[in-house]
């Protein structure tokens, strides 16, 4: 079973977290810092498989991870768990943002966290594999996608969309967006 799957950059910062384990803030905090140095410091040529830090479980958990450009991707199973059919779910995982998001990179990850969650939650629910196939999992992702947008716009409003609008303040030190309201202007065709 998948006790927990980890995505962070090659400076330790966490760029995803799963645990299908509860633990508090603090431990889930360590468990990422212990892990990042675990995996950190082996050579790229060793094998991709070690036993899982202290607080994760020790020996009896390994951790299984791949490290693709800046990104690793790690994931914690017990020893029921095949290395090398997790080992295939990273890659299949890969592919699969690599595909949704056309050449997946870490700003990706960031800015997109509820795709990626969905993404991944169509592979892995509780900690057991639902899904490995590539076009199985894009093709629920996009129909997701559709009935969230199919939800969002009959509500919005295109009177809404005219009278909204977003700008930046001059050189105040203020970066954020400021919502300002326009007066309503009548629809021209």
């Amino acid at each position: 079973m998948i006790k927990a799957i980890l995505i962070f950059n090659n400076h330790g910062k966490p760029r995803l977290s799963k645990f299908y384990e509860h633990y508090n803030e603090d431990t889930e905090q360590q468990i990422i810092r212990e892990t990042f140095h675990l995996v950190s410091k082996r050579d790229e040529n060793v094998c991709n498989f070690l036993e899982g830090g202290m607080l994760i479980g020790g020996s009896d958990y390994k951790l299984i991870y791949r490290h693709y450009a800046t990104l690793y991707f790690v994931f914690c199973v017990d020893s029921s768990e095949s290395e090398l059919g997790i080992l295939d779910l990273i890659q299949v995982f890969v592919e699969t943002l690599d595909k949704c998001f056309e050449n997946v990179c870490e700003l990706d990850l960031i800015f997109h966290v509820d795709k990626v969650h969905n993404i991944l939650a169509e592979m892995v629910m509780g900690g057991m594999v639902l899904e490995t196939n590539m076009n199985e999992i894009i093709t629920q992702v996009d129909a997701q996608n559709k009935m969230e947008k199919s939800e969002f716009f009959p509500f919005f409003s295109l009177s809404l969309y005219r009278r909204l609008s977003f700008s930046l303040p001059g050189r105040t030190g203020r970066h954020r967006p400021v919502l300002q309201e326009r007066p309503l202007v009548p629809y021209q065709l």
